[in-house]
């Protein structure tokens, strides 16, 4: 369902753990989209981060697995600090680095570990007279570089899993706003439903550039002005 896993911790207390992964995108000559490696590594900190949050859990640390090269260590911490530091979280980070062998492309992952009170999560809290939209348009590869300003920001992100009109939030990942769409009706219960938006459905989210959100209609105004330009309806068929 979600792109978390619980495990019990304490009582009424549950670890979170959420993961995203980068390969092929770097500096390296094969790499098949050129950025720079603190590039890579916020946005890859930012999904994991990003799902955590979605479900209503505290990011508590970050662990990060380097691919790439020893020297950029440090490029690769201050990409993910940049993340925590937009949803202002200050994170340790551990991990550890491929230094016996050169790669000939660039590669790493990231895993965020949280916790959240079991009671808590945000999942499956979406009520019938619920609607939804499209926060961000869902970009991929060079347009992740090229279109900054077509990205949901982690500013944006904390502010509506503050409103009290959002109900659940869903990072929109490679399989697309339809397959995510599908993942929010099966947690709530719902049967299979069409559905239609001025995006495309099928294309890849990349690096969760975009969500999905469900709403109280009566604050549609509130979140419209919140996301300006990013806000794009979703219309579920009945």
């Amino acid at each position: 369902m979600r792109d978390v896993l619980f495990l019990p911790f304490d009582d009424g207390v549950e670890l979170a753990i959420a993961a995203d992964g980068s390969a092929a995108v770097g500096e390296k000559p094969g790499d098949a989209v050129f950025a720079p490696a603190e590039t890579t590594a916020y946005f890859a900190a930012r999904v994991a981060l990003m799902e955590l949050a979605s479900v209503g859990a505290e990011a508590k640390a970050v662990v990060l697995q380097n691919f790439i090269a020893d020297e950029c260590w440090e490029a690769l911490c201050r990409g993910i600090k940049r993340a925590g530091d937009e949803l202002g979280l200050d994170l340790p980070i551990a991990g550890s680095s491929e230094s016996n062998f050169a790669t000939v492309q660039s590669a790493l992952g990231v895993m965020a570990i949280g916790t959240v009170a079991s009671g808590q999560k945000r999942i499956g809290i979406t009520p019938e007279a619920a609607k939804f939209a499209v926060i961000g348009r869902p970009l991929v590869g060079p347009a992740v570089l090229a279109h900054p300003d077509w990205i949901a920001p982690l500013s944006l992100v904390a502010e509506l899993l503050a409103s009290p009109y959002v109900y659940e939030l869903i990072p929109i990942g490679s399989k697309g706003i339809f397959y995510e769409w599908t993942q929010l009706l099966a947690a709530n219960g719902r049967r299979w439903r069409a559905c239609a938006c001025p995006l495309p459905l099928f294309a890849s989210g990349g690096p969760a550039t975009s969500l999905l959100i469900s709403y109280d209609p009566a604050g549609e105004q509130v979140l419209r002005r919140l996301a300006g330009c990013l806000f794009f309806p979703l219309f579920a068929e009945p």
